[in-house]
């Protein structure tokens, strides 16, 4: 989901990336000392994500994890995919510098959906808590799959084929992510508690 610099136009690249911005700058704000650590943890679990491919086709996709992300960290999942994304762009040239703050956006933004579904997850039981816990990996990277799809559709016509061929190739990470996520909150739940309920709203 690394959108390439020189792909989008000028007014949707600068409206994208000062939302990127201004949402990471609070992110920043949000975090306090006991923070850092699990941001750090998180941002480099998105960093490796990308590096476990499912195969779609001729063509394969990346996990994405913004979910998880998001559900431990909540606004503060700016900040650590930001760091991320920083690194897969001089490490790996993923993405670019100038198209980040759209790139951070297309991401993080979903990653709040994470943190309210995960947050309701862990407020039931039974069925309920497993089927949110599933959504809370699986709705953000269909809304940040949607996203992107919205992103570079609004940079031209020429860019419509690309997003609608984007959108269906994260079909499957969608439903992938929805069972990482599901089995291993259940997990974190038994073994390690508080590592899911110290987060920053707390």
């Amino acid at each position: 989901m690394h959108i390439s610099e020189g792909v989008l136009s000028v007014p949707v690249l600068v409206a994208t990336g000062t939302a990127g911005a201004v949402l990471t700058v609070y992110g920043f704000y949000r975090m306090k000392a006991d923070m850092m650590a699990r941001t750090a943890l998180m941002s480099s679990l998105f960093f490796v994500g990308s590096f476990i491919h499912i195969p779609v086709g001729p063509a394969s996709v990346h996990l994405v994890l913004n979910g998880l992300v998001g559900a431990v960290l909540g606004f503060c999942a700016f900040p650590a995919i930001l760091i991320a994304l920083v690194l897969q762009a001089i490490l790996f040239q993923f993405g670019g510098f100038t198209t980040l703050g759209t790139n951070v956006l297309v991401m993080a933004l979903p990653a709040l959906a994470g943190y309210f579904l995960f947050v309701l997850g862990s407020k039931s039981s039974g069925r309920m808590r497993w089927l949110l816990y599933y959504l809370t990996g699986a709705v953000p990277v269909l809304l940040s799959a949607a996203l992107l799809s919205a992103v570079l559709a609004f940079s031209g016509s020429r860019l419509y084929d690309t997003a609608k061929a984007i959108f269906l190739m994260n079909i499957p990470v969608v439903v992938t992510e929805g069972l990482v996520s599901m089995y291993l909150f259940n997990f974190l739940n038994k073994v390690y508690p508080d590592f899911l309920s110290k987060n920053h709203e707390n």
